[in-house]
């Protein structure tokens, strides 16, 4: 058997590694010329680390990754209103890692030219259509900006992981509609600067509408007595960046996204934060769309499917993106090598991640864990001097536990594999 691979992102570069762990032979086709380390932090949850860590790949998260110690939600004037443990402080058997998306992506395209070849990856090959005839598919590639035909290709499978504006997507679904731009805009940095908290803490506050979000994703930085701080600045605009396309290196100044934030600078007894010093401190801001796609009832067609951020792009919330991705891989490689016949494997595959991955698109659209935020804005407005006279203790919870429910990391679930 023979895989062809469309798009060189974490969810087609997973795939390779999981299909050669299966003996499936594949080759990844990139549409750009060179892979570079773009975009900024992610993060990866113990159920996509579990399948990291049976590919090998621990060690060497270890080394360009922080072990996230916890996650905890302030609202918009630093006030405490929820506290977790994370990864293996929360007891599961694999860590959560905070850790920059483009390091992340150079590790995966290492391993992969490591273990299956260098040929096994083809950049500058961006699909120009494809065919299914008996019991092959034949895709076409050219050069994106010559429009000069670089290669023709014939496999028995194609997997289109070619990311939100997939081509292998529109294939299938001519007529669907533009990416949904949620109104909200996130702004996206990295500042060095002093450790917070536990020095290995994620934290969020605010609410719905005006959010911010901090980490840490550099161990060498950490290892020096600062901190490489990635953080998120999340604004509703309403429909005035409608139609702006998601490039990981669109960069704006950072004078565009302080005036939302700038008198967030935290200094109650629960935590001490200033956000404004953090987003002048990066040194490049980019810009995104917060966008995704409404579910679809169908990935595999014949011979071909879809995985990652083509068959179920959703908003950057609950840190789930690119673990899903991640997670799609190890089920896709499975479905191929229990069943005989490739069809009813890409369609069990589509069985196992079509529904998961649809709720979790439309939890994200209602904040998945992050409503607490919100709720408490809503019940508190001007701030709380008792938490629990605005949210109980047992309705944090509940929010909690029901979207690592939804989103496949229940602790209890996942150490039991």
């Amino acid at each position: 058997m023979k895989v062809l691979i469309v798009g060189g992102g974490i969810g087609g570069l997973v795939t390779a590694l999981c299909l050669e762990r299966a003996g499936i032979e594949s080759c990844v086709f990139e549409s750009v010329s060179e892979m570079r380390p773009l975009g900024v932090g992610i993060n990866l949850l113990p159920h996509s680390v579990r399948i990291l860590t049976a590919l090998g790949l621990d060690a060497k998260l270890t080394e360009i990754g922080i072990a996230t110690a916890e996650l905890i939600y302030f609202n918009k004037f630093g006030q405490l209103i929820w506290r977790e443990p994370r990864g293996l402080a929360a007891g599961y058997h694999w860590p959560q890692y905070s850790i920059h998306r483009g390091r992340f992506q150079m590790l995966l395209l290492e391993v992969v030219r490591e273990r299956l070849g260098a040929a096994a990856v083809r950049t500058g090959c961006h699909l120009e259509s494809f065919k299914e005839y008996g019991d092959q598919i034949e895709a076409t590639f050219i050069n994106r900006g010559t429009g000069e035909t670089v290669a023709v290709e014939t496999g028995d499978v194609l997997i289109g992981a070619d990311g939100i504006h997939s081509r292998v997507r529109r294939h299938f679904y001519p007529n669907e509609q533009a990416p949904q731009f949620s109104g909200r805009l996130l702004w996206r940095g990295v500042t060095e600067g002093e450790p917070f908290l536990t020095g290995r803490s994620m934290f969020m506050a605010g609410y719905a509408d005006r959010k911010f979000v901090a980490y840490p994703i550099c161990p060498q930085t950490a290892a020096r007595g600062r901190s490489l701080i990635n953080w998120v600045a999340d604004v509703y605009v309403g429909d005035a960046y409608a139609g702006t396309p998601r490039d990981w290196n669109r960069r704006v100044d950072a004078s565009t996204a302080l005036p939302s934030f700038a008198s967030w600078r935290f200094a109650s007894p629960d935590f001490k934060f200033d956000i404004p010093a953090l987003i002048e401190g990066a040194e490049t801001v980019y810009e995104f769309p917060m966008i995704d796609r409404d579910p679809v009832e169908r990935w595999s067609f014949g011979r071909v499917t879809l995985l990652g951020d083509a068959a179920h792009p959703m908003y950057p919330i609950g840190s789930n993106g690119a673990s899903q991705a991640i997670l799609d891989a190890p089920a896709l490689a499975e479905a191929l090598t229990s069943e005989s016949d490739v069809v009813h494997a890409l369609q069990r595959y589509q069985q196992d991640r079509l529904q998961p991955t649809a709720r979790i698109v439309l939890s994200n659209r209602q904040q998945g864990p992050e409503q607490v935020m919100q709720l408490v804005e809503e019940r508190a407005p001007h701030g709380f001097t008792q938490l629990y006279d605005v949210i109980s203790q047992a309705e944090l919870e509940e929010i909690a536990g029901r979207y690592k429910q939804l989103a496949g990391f229940s602790r209890e679930e996942l150490n039991a594999k």
